[in-house]
């Protein structure tokens, strides 16, 4: 973004963002970012080294990698509102919400290109199949629950 190569970027969240000096070049803070409500942490491990451990030693990597992925969004979930608030109100970022329009046609897009993906072989048929299954199960209950409770919330706190 300094060279002007690049217009903009999609990152992490404000505490990274702070980190890494991106209001120095980039005065506007779009919301809602294209990964949220959070990042999740992905690992990869040779199948010929994770078929010889144990079961027990399979059980600790995958809670340890568990277990570091919980404490990464938590970290962020607990910094992200002070560095946005220091980039907004020490560094003069302004906030800003994508339209509806930038996000349905995003979003439209998106499907597009994963639906693709998923057209090219097996495996990415059956990925795209769980995804989709899993975006019906969750959607709902996500409405009813964390979104309605964060906006009743917000309500009793002014924010």
């Amino acid at each position: 973004m300094q060279a002007g190569t690049i217009d903009a970027t999609e990152w992490v969240g404000p505490w990274n963002d702070l980190a890494f000096g991106f209001y120095k070049v980039a005065k506007y803070y779009y919301y809602p970012g294209f990964h949220e409500p959070g990042s999740g942490l992905g690992v990869g491990i040779n199948m010929g080294v994770w078929d010889k451990l144990s079961d027990s030693d399979k059980a600790i990597f995958e809670n340890a990698c568990r277990a570091e992925n919980n404490y990464m969004y938590s970290e962020f979930m607990a910094n992200n509102g002070q560095a946005l608030d220091t980039l907004i109100n020490a560094h003069g970022v302004q906030l800003r919400r994508f339209s509806d329009e930038i996000f349905d046609a995003f979003g439209k897009t998106s499907e597009q290109v994963v639906a693709e993906v998923a057209a090219g072989d097996d495996l990415g048929k059956r990925v795209y199949n769980s995804y989709i299954q899993a975006r019906k199960n969750i959607g709902g209950w996500t409405r009813l629950s964390e979104q309605t409770y964060t906006l009743a919330r917000d309500q009793v706190l002014g924010t």
